[in-house]
């Protein structure tokens, strides 16, 4: 390979590094903490280092690591950390259908588990302009059941590129959580990859593929989010493997 072969960046070392902490989560890590110390100060050690234990693990829900996104516009990226559930085909919601969203016709969703061990924060799985974010409250039920598509909480975004293919995605909260929070609106311009929302303490995201697009990941595998390729423009050969 020559140096004008390399890909960008070929030859920069490569460090692992803690994860920063989005400023969404401060105020709850500072209430846990607060809690900790307050109970630790009273000698109450028996509630105190539960509290501690809780205080380590909101640090880690609202951590926010560096991920590296395919820059090649042909492919969709999972637009949350978690295990991949749910592949079927079905009826895009009513928020995202029309002829100005994801049409009418059945359409391969992927849902995506998030576990309150899981990073939260979500990104988006193309690049282009959000033409919808749709927010519809609901139940509480698990995330990880196939009808907390149409009864929990949720939120709808649609994103199009600038070739006019369309991907809907939708947050879904769960058992745990109870707030969805987004940082885009219509008419935003977003790269794919970049953070778009988090929902608070557990929950789901559903995308859902364009027409012709076959999912490039397999049931029970791990998504990282703006990593992991769901699904690649123009190619409709299913993926297939085997759980060891």
């Amino acid at each position: 390979m020559t140096e004008l072969e390399k890909p960008p960046g070929a030859d920069r070392a490569v460090r692992w590094q803690w994860p920063s902490i989005h400023p969404e989560g401060y105020r709850y890590i500072a209430i846990a903490a607060a809690l900790a110390l307050i109970f630790l100060l009273l000698d109450w050690e028996i509630v105190a280092w539960p509290l501690v234990g809780l205080t380590v693990w909101v640090v880690m829900f609202f951590r926010d690591p560096v991920r590296v996104t395919p820059e090649e516009g042909k492919y969709i990226v999972a637009p949350a950390d978690g295990l991949v559930t749910l592949i079927r085909e079905v009826m895009p919601p009513p928020e995202l259908a029309g002829a100005e969203g994801l049409g009418e016709a059945p359409l391969v969703r992927i849902s995506i588990f998030m576990s309150v061990f899981d990073a939260h924060v979500n990104r988006t799985p193309i690049g282009g302009t959000i033409r919808r974010v749709v927010y519809i409250s609901g139940k509480f039920v698990n995330a990880d059941l196939d009808k907390a598509s149409e009864d929990n909480e949720r939120q709808h975004i649609l994103v199009e590129d600038a070739h006019g293919v369309r991907v809907g995605f939708t947050q879904i909260a769960g058992l745990v959580a109870r707030r969805i929070v987004t940082f885009v609106k219509p008419g935003d311009m977003v790269a794919r990859g970049q953070r778009i929302g988090l929902i608070r303490f557990g929950s789901r995201l559903d995308v859902f593929l364009p027409p012709g697009v076959a999912p490039r990941v397999i049931l029970g595998q791990r998504a990282i989010a703006g990593e992991t390729i769901l699904g690649e423009l123009g190619n409709g050969e299913r993926s297939f493997g085997i759980a060891q």
